[in-house]
């Protein structure tokens, strides 16, 4: 299902076709804006209900030598996996701990070395700005310009600005039902229909759970992670 055939769907299933709402200020809202909005608040939600590979991306970088911080990319949302790969080449995982931890394990700002921790330390600071991306904290502070690999989750592109998607190319049941529940809330629908699509919706989400967080993770080799049984 691509974007147009889903906006086709959710105007067919609501019989609405979301006319441009004129709001008290005078401004008003296209039918466009409302659908998008309502399609988005879906993917969203279900983006965070399942791990499906789709949401996972890969990104290389540079460390900087004695410097203990790296910034986190623009669409980072969590962590999988962070690795430092030493001048043979080897990958050396890194744990995720706190900054507290890091903070103690090497109290002295001198201490340096190949980086075993990393702590998501908050917002990556631009000279006296304090800007919207993440940065981490690395311990100990890397004694060599290192190579890190980041295995890590964010939201892919929505199908609102991409049109084609994994997700509804995919698995196009939960992201209509997902949708509807957003149009029908929107609308502030009769609850017997709130009720129907939102319980057709968890059916489609846990077959899709079943996937993404059962089937396609069933040989994971970190156990830490959520990983939904199948039989």
């Amino acid at each position: 299902m691509n974007y147009a055939e889903l906006v086709s769907a959710i105007q067919s299933y609501t019989e609405n076709q979301f006319p441009t709402t004129f709001l008290a200020d005078g401004t008003s809202v296209s039918s466009t804006t409302q659908i998008n909005q309502l399609i988005e608040q879906a993917e969203q939600r279900i983006y965070n209900s399942v791990q499906f590979p789709s949401l996972r991306k890969n990104q290389t970088g540079t460390l900087s030598t004695a410097t203990p911080y790296l910034s986190a990319p623009n669409d980072f949302l969590a962590s999988y996996s962070f690795a430092v790969v030493d001048a043979t080449g080897r990958y050396n995982y890194m744990l995720n701990k706190d900054v507290n931890f890091i903070r103690e394990a090497y109290p002295n700002p001198a201490s340096s070395g190949l980086p075993k921790f990393y702590a998501l330390f908050g917002p990556t600071v631009s000279g006296s700005v304090i800007t919207n991306e993440l940065s981490f904290l690395l311990g100990p502070k890397p004694d060599a310009a290192y190579t890190v690999e980041l295995h890590y989750y964010y939201y892919p592109e929505s199908i609102v600005t991409a049109s084609t998607t994994w997700l509804g190319d995919n698995f196009d049941t939960v992201l209509l039902y997902g949708c509807l529940v957003e149009a029908y809330t929107y609308m502030k629908g009769e609850q017997d229909l709130v009720a129907l699509y939102d319980g057709k919706y968890k059916e489609a989400l846990a077959l899709a759970k079943r996937l993404g967080d059962g089937l396609e993770r069933q040989d994971a080799y970190r156990s830490g992670q959520y990983r939904q049984a199948v039989t």
